[in-house]
Parts: C-alpha cells; sequence; structure tokens
C-alpha cells in the first residue's frame, strides 16, 4: 500500500481536534490537496453530506468558509450562528446537544469559548468534529490554512524566519501555528506587551522540540530577518479585565516596512482592530486577505478528506 494511500485512509471520518494530533507527513498532504483544490475544484464529491455548523461563539471567516466549502462540493449546512439559538440556552449539556446534532448531519463543525469544548463534542458523538477554535486553546484549521499560505508565498515551510506578534496568551491562532511550525524547523520570534507573552507551557514545549525561539520587544527588532510577520489582534473578550491595546511597539504601519525582505509577508487570521494601519494594505507585503481566501480551499480539501 502506497504513503498516499495510508494518509487518506487515516483521514477517514476523522476528528479534527489539534495540531498536537497531526504528523508532518498529514499536513503536508492536506496542504497539497488545498493546492488541487485552488487550482481545480472537484466538483459536487460530497452530494447528500450534510455538515452541522455549530457555533458557540462568533465568526465570519471560519463559519462562512466552512459553509462555502461543504456547498461547493455539493453538500448542505445546518446549524446555527449563535448558542443562544440552541437548547443549551435552555440549560441542556453540551455533550447532550452534539449527541443529537450528530443524529442529524455527517459531519459537525463546532466554535465555543471554552478551553477543551471540541474534545468534549468529540465524545460526545460519532460523528467527525472539527474544531474552529475552542476558547483561547487550538483553531487547527486556521493553522492549516495559514500553513498552505505560507507554502504558497514563500514556496518552501522549512527553515523560515516567523515573527509572532500580539497577544500570544489568549491567541489560540498564534498557539496552534506555533505547535505545527515545529515540524519544519522555523526560526520564531515573539513580540508581546507585558502580560500578554506566550504562556509557559507553550516554551517549554518548543524546547522539548529543540525550536528556535526568542522574544523581543518592539517588530522593528527582527524586521529585516523575516519571511513571515503574523500579527494578531488582543482578545479582549477572553481577558478578566478590559484592556487597551495603544502601544505603537506593537502596531503595524507602512513605514515599519522599510529593509525587509522584498518576499517578507504579513499574514493576520481577521479580523484586525488596529493592530495594523490601512497603510499596509496597499503593499507588496500585505497578504492577509488571501490568507483568508485560501480558507475555502484548505476547508474544502479536509472536507472531501474526512468524508468523502
Amino acid at each position: 500500500m502506497s504513503p498516499k494511500i495510508h494518509i487518506h485512509d487515516a483521514f477517514k471520518n476523522r476528528s479534527v481536534i489539534s495540531m498536537r494530533d497531526f504528523s508532518k507527513d498529514e499536513i503536508l498532504e492536506i496542504l497539497r490537496l488545498a493546492k488541487e483544490m485552488k487550482a481545480s475544484p472537484p466538483g459536487e464529491t460530497l452530494k447528500g453530506k450534510i455538515l452541522a455548523s455549530c457555533f458557540f461563539e462568533p465568526s465570519t471567516r471560519t463559519r462562512l468558509s466552512f459553509e462555502a466549502a461543504m456547498k461547493r462540493l455539493g453538500g448542505n449546512v445546518i446549524g446555527f450562528a449563535e448558542g443562544s439559538s440552541s437548547s443549551m440556552s435552555k440549560k441542556e449539556t453540551l455533550h447532550d446537544t452534539l449527541k443529537v446534532i450528530g443524529e442529524y448531519a455527517d459531519l459537525i463543525v463546532i466554535r465555543h469559548p471554552v478551553d477543551g469544548a471540541a474534545r468534549l463534542a468529540a465524545e460526545a458523538t460519532q460523528r467527525p468534529v472539527i474544531n474552529a477554535g475552542d476558547g483561547s486553546n487550538q483553531h487547527p484549521t486556521q493553522t492549516l490554512l495559514d500553513l498552505f499560505t505560507i507554502q504558497e508565498c514563500q514556496g518552501r515551510l522549512d527553515g523560515l524566519h516567523v515573527a509572532f506578534a500580539g497577544d500570544l496568551k489568549y491567541g489560540r491562532a498564534i498557539r496552534s501555528l506555533a505547535q505545527a511550525a515545529s515540524h519544519f524547523n522555523m526560526r520564531m520570534y515573539f513580540i508581546a506587551p507585558n502580560g500578554l507573552e506566550l504562556p509557559q507551557q507553550m516554551c517549554e514545549e518548543l524546547k522539548r522540540r529543540s525550536i528556535l525561539f526568542s522574544f523581543h520587544q518592539t517588530l522593528q527588532e527582527v524586521m529585516p530577518k523575516l519571511d513571515i510577520v503574523y500579527m494578531t489582534r488582543i482578545q479582549e473578550e477572553r481577558m478578566p479585565n478590559a484592556w487597551t491595546f495603544c502601544n505603537k511597539d506593537y502596531i503595524l504601519n507602512a513605514s515599519m516596512l522599510k529593509g525587509v525582505k522584498p518576499t517578507m509577508k504579513i499574514l493576520h487570521p481577521l479580523p484586525r482592530v488596529n493592530e495594523i494601519e490601512p497603510s499596509v494594505d496597499s503593499t507588496p507585503h500585505a497578504h492577509y486577505f488571501e490568507q483568508t481566501r485560501n480558507g475555502v480551499f484548505l476547508r474544502q480539501a479536509l472536507l472531501n478528506i474526512i468524508l468523502g
């Protein structure tokens, strides 16, 4: 049996909960399939299949790109865009809610404000579950589309210099991407306001994987070295106290791009608030809107390999 067939078999009806669950080869295979999807959509390969879109927390890009991906593959979508639309507003448990939804759909996509909710959902149903973000914990499909975008714009994943700037404590996209990037020997630079630094547990995990990383006060310190700048907003909704983000050292503007590599690209999982000024949008380094467009192709690939 060839490795390609083996990898495809491993994805059949598989839940996607954490980037820790994926090998390097599995990641690369998903990215290969996403590239195929972008070049030539496969047609209605999921006709007759139903995706349950269960969003207990606000979302624009993730929810709509999953729904667009499913419909482009010929499938159907049911679900809700806020938790108050479900019976959990009547104090039904998440376990029972997902167990019932699993009887109506072939696959469940869930976003929830509580860390670990996606794994609980996967334990409640026999259907595959895709984690579309659980609290400040994980966002695996965001990471996969980030890796796809990085590979596309840089031509490779191995050995890149990547800066992560902004909220490194509560940003689930940062946590998931840093874990996955460790497969590719990326050199990482972390820039965060006081109190929002990368959690110690994550630092220890990167050390165990022998990943080179360092902490910096400003983006300017490392800009000339970088292949990718990954910006994030402050996750105010996850903080116990209100936070005002006004430090200019963590806001990217066009003047800060002087002297960077010509091929350097700026990514952001979006939405942005004030961490990237609009002046950056018209530069050749801005790549966050192409990044979000890639979400449809990546999620098409994932849905197809799980349900096809």
